[in-house]
């Protein structure tokens, strides 16, 4: 498997047209158990889905997260979010997040594996991390989807810091944290698409 080197030069957010991103109507916020066996059927169906979690911030020193509040997963077409304070969908979640049969991409999701075990008792299961993979061999950090989707698509992906670390276990969250959250994990199914494809046209 070869590896994308990537540098962070070639990101110059300026000169690069924005990305768009899923729109809000291939959003469901999983909130009744009907939707999450929509849900359940849909992203077992795929080969592989995006995946991202969000948690409240912590800002007080010693202060222990009480994370995740809400999971992301994603198919090519649409985006389900499961609010983890709301309880509905937690067993199609979990199957979901187990299963063996559907990989799940993401970025950074070091964090997330230990988070979903402690808090919801759900082992992540055939993850790839491209942060990881996309960093190419003898770089430190990771890549993060800024940079991919400058590489990848020649745009520039824009994440509001203000919305990212917003209050996520909120009962009804906003349109743009909807969109947020939405948008890690679609795009992250997006890269690996792109990731895929390039990889097969450096063997041919």
């Amino acid at each position: 498997m070869s590896n994308v080197v990537f540098s962070r030069a070639s990101l110059n957010a300026a000169e690069l047209p924005a990305y768009e991103g899923i729109a809000l109507s291939s959003v469901t916020l999983v909130v009744s158990e009907k939707l999450a066996a929509e849900a359940l059927t849909a992203l077992m169906a795929s080969d592989a889905i995006g995946f991202d979690t969000e948690s409240k911030p912590t800002f007080q020193k010693g202060e222990v997260s009480t994370g995740p509040h809400l999971v992301q997963l994603s198919t090519d077409a649409r985006a389900y979010l499961f609010p983890v304070s709301r309880g509905q969908g937690s067993e199609a979640l979990k199957s979901i997040i187990e299963s063996p049969l559907v990989l799940k991409v993401g970025f950074g999701l070091g964090n997330d594996k230990s988070a979903l075990q402690s808090r919801l008792g759900i082992t992540l299961n055939n993850v790839l991390d491209l942060g990881e993979v996309l960093r190419g061999d003898g770089h430190r950090g990771t890549v993060g989807a800024k940079v991919a989707v400058a590489h990848f698509f020649g745009q520039k992906l824009a994440k509001s810091k203000k919305t990212g670390t917003s209050n996520w276990s909120l009962p009804n969250l906003s349109e743009r944290q909807i969109l947020y959250a939405a948008n890690d994990a679609h795009v992250a199914l997006k890269l690996y698409r792109a990731w895929l494809s390039s990889e097969g046209e450096s063997h041919n």
